[in-house]
């Protein structure tokens, strides 16, 4: 028997032993899936029929509370009804001073970003020149100059028009 026979029947056992690998890899990974799906529809459909199972569920989906509205009635209860509403106390407006130190002081008391601090006449007197109506509009709507950006009320939105501009006044000692 020469090498070359003998490599050549080597070289062909392998392959057939490689290809016989893979159809049982192929064939064990199919019936890994196939009994896995045969598995969960059969356990599933039990489960879902199981009243203890059907009963977790209804628990833990079940509403927390409900929103009685008036002429509803609860169950075997009587009819609601609707009781007086508290008058919503109002907040007061703040003074000047007051959005300043709650809003405005994170910028204007370090001069962050250009902003002109409190007390500092020089740096106001080129604004004050320019008008409240300016400066007002300014602090309103926003600004951006030479010397920073001023966000639209100074980024508290929640505060009104007058209160923004009694800020403005505190601080600009106009």
């Amino acid at each position: 028997m020469s090498t070359t026979d003998s490599s050549s029947q080597d070289q062909n056992f392998l392959n057939l032993f490689m290809v016989v690998i893979g159809a049982l890899i192929c064939i064990t990974v199919f019936l890994i899936f196939l009994a896995r799906t045969i598995a969960s529809n059969s356990q599933l459909a039990w489960v879902k029929d199981d009243l203890s199972y059907t009963q977790a569920v209804d628990e833990r989906i079940k509403p927390s509370g409900w929103v009685a509205l008036p002429g509803d009635q609860p169950e075997g209860g009587t009819p609601i009804v609707a009781a007086g509403e508290a008058a919503t106390p109002v907040a007061a407006k703040l003074t000047g001073e007051q959005v300043y130190n709650a809003a405005c002081f994170a910028c204007h008391g370090a001069g962050v970003g250009g902003a002109p601090k409190l007390g500092d006449a020089s740096a106001w007197a080129p604004r004050r020149a320019k008008g409240a109506a300016t400066m007002n509009q300014h602090a309103l709507l926003g600004f951006q100059g030479q010397a920073g950006y001023m966000p639209p009320k100074g980024g508290r939105v929640d505060l009104s028009d007058e209160e923004i501009i009694a800020a403005v006044t505190f601080m600009s000692g106009s």
